[in-house]
């Protein structure tokens, strides 16, 4: 009989990672996810890649694969780490070596942004990547497992169904009995574009750019500036903006807008920045300025749940984690590559290998969710009652 696919919901970095690991190890798989296209909404921030996020990703992919990758990768050292007062232009410290507090390989921040990363993942794995298809559950079978559309329909059965579409997952909260949850923060942010020349008076290195003269509280800026694309015009350079719970407020508090709207708050609050900081919101490209939430899973870790062997949850649907750090995507691919190992050798889902993956998992990401949380209770000035409502 023909083995029973692995299905995973979710097409994010790590449900097509996992995706690689199996098409590479020869593990029949289908991945559903709910837009019409990859590019379909916007991507968001550029991601950071540490050590152990580049190792992950190593794993997985063949060599020549991952060269492919980590060419694509941008490369930041420059003058290190620098911290801007946003509104009078002061260094307020400056760490030389970028390795110290941000790099991973060769002591530079690695870095790539999500849209690529997803498409670099997503090669050789076209014909098995259904877009159009937003699981809200699942049905067990005798012996195997069955994704349920939102449409009512069903997918074909498959030997194990892996949660990986984000922190709305409804795979997690079924497999978890709801104890898999997700806070909402109060901080909100905003990512925004601009023309490699509008970051010109920066050079090269990693900037964070901090106000504390806005009334509603404290609003920052984080941006890193490649010597690579440096002087290409076609090329755009990301910033993202956060801010304390109260300072960023979009309209009728729906955070799905996306463009001129979010361009607009984001020129407001800075428009009394620094004139060297000023061009990267006066020449930002409009139409990809977009809203984000920052939430957070449970902070005091992943929680324990009943194992059901064929159902498990990877990425942000099994630890959400707020930007601080930088560390939830390199968590996420750690996940990937963990199953992935597993399930290969195990040549297929068997009984104990969600088990096994869950208990690892539990491990190192509890520690990324506290290290996150507990980053973002400075950075951000938010608290979570995990007895509180979830979001």
């Amino acid at each position: 009989m023909a083995q029973k696919p692995v299905l995973i919901s979710g097409a994010g970095l790590a449900s097509l990672l996992l995706a690689r690991s199996l098409l590479r190890s020869n593990i029949p798989f289908q991945v559903f996810e709910r837009d019409a296209t990859l590019s379909f909404r916007g991507q968001g921030y550029r991601l950071r890649l540490s050590n152990e996020g580049l190792n992950a990703i190593e794993s997985v992919l063949d060599p020549a694969a991952f060269q492919k990758f980590y060419d694509r990768c941008g490369k930041t050292a420059g003058a290190g780490f620098a911290h801007f007062d946003a509104v009078t232009g002061e260094l307020l410290e400056q760490t030389r070596t970028v390795g110290e507090m941000l790099g991973s390989r060769d002591g530079k921040v690695v870095g790539i942004a999500r849209g690529d990363m997803r498409a670099l993942f997503m090669e050789g794995c076209e014909e098995f990547v259904h877009f159009n298809k937003h699981v809200k559950g699942y049905e067990l079978t005798d012996d195997g497992v069955r994704a349920i559309f939102a449409d009512g329909t069903k997918s074909d059965e498959g030997s194990l169904l892996v949660g990986g579409e984000g922190i709305k997952s409804r795979v997690a909260k079924q497999v978890s009995g709801g104890k898999l949850k997700v806070y909402d923060t109060g901080a909100r942010g905003i990512h925004g574009q601009a023309p490699t020349t509008a970051f010109k008076s920066l050079g090269e290195g990693v900037f964070r750019l901090v106000d504390d003269t806005n009334p509603d509280g404290r609003v920052t800026i984080i941006t890193n500036v490649r010597p690579n694309d440096m002087d290409d015009p076609n090329v755009e350079f990301g910033w993202t903006m956060a801010g304390v719970p109260g300072t960023i407020k979009a309209p009728n508090d729906d955070y799905s807008i996306v463009g001129e709207v979010a361009a607009k708050i984001a020129k407001s609050l800075t428009q009394k920045w620094d004139p060297r900081f000023k061009p990267l919101f006066d020449n930002m490209n409009e139409g990809q300025a977009a809203f984000w939430k920052i939430t957070c899973s449970t902070p005091s870790g992943v929680p324990e749940w009943p194992n059901e062997p064929r159902v498990t949850v990877i990425g942000d649907a099994a630890h959400g984690m707020t930007p601080a750090g930088g560390i939830g995507a390199n968590t996420a691919v750690q996940d990937s590559a963990l199953l992935g190992r597993l399930l290969r050798e195990a040549g297929g889902n068997q009984p104990g290998v969600t088990e096994e993956y869950e208990k690892g998992m539990r491990v190192y990401a509890s520690e990324a969710v506290k290290y996150s949380y507990g980053m973002a209770t400075k950075q951000f000035q938010v608290t979570i009652d995990e007895m509180s409502e979830v979001s």
